[in-house]
């Protein structure tokens, strides 16, 4: 697998369609974490448990249905302050509704805490 966050975000809005209330995901990583956690913060999924096995672990995730669309940002683009918009634009359907995360020197945010800061990075994925 190439990509591990396309493929969770994937696996997650797939699951989302079918109307399940839980998904299996895989592998475990710290950037797959702090993107997870994003999302339950802005209560796009429910709470979600690593549950560790041998080889990579897996993320068991509670879903309530909030998420329309996800997924990733390919290529990443590299980004200043004074492009947000013309990203926001791109990716998300309307002005002020759905999240970018973008990854920053200050760690993994969504776009309007980095626009906050004036720090600019990389897109990796949306999410509405």
């Amino acid at each position: 697998m190439n990509d591990t966050l396309a493929g969770v975000l994937s696996h997650i809005n797939n699951c989302e369609i079918k109307g399940k209330r839980e998904c299996l995901v895989k592998p475990v990583s710290n950037l797959i974490i702090k993107v997870l956690n994003i999302l339950k913060d802005n209560r796009y999924i429910g709470d979600f448990e690593i549950v560790t096995k041998a080889r990579g672990g897996e993320i068991k995730i509670n879903l309530i249905g909030n998420i329309n669309k996800c997924g990733v940002v390919k290529p990443r683009f590299s980004f200043k302050v004074n492009n947000y918009e013309l990203f926001e634009k791109r990716y998300l359907p309307a002005k002020g509704f759905g999240i970018l995360l973008v990854s920053t020197p200050k760690g993994v945010l969504i776009h309007r805490e980095a626009l906050d800061k004036k720090i600019g990075g990389k897109l990796l994925a949306y999410c509405y």
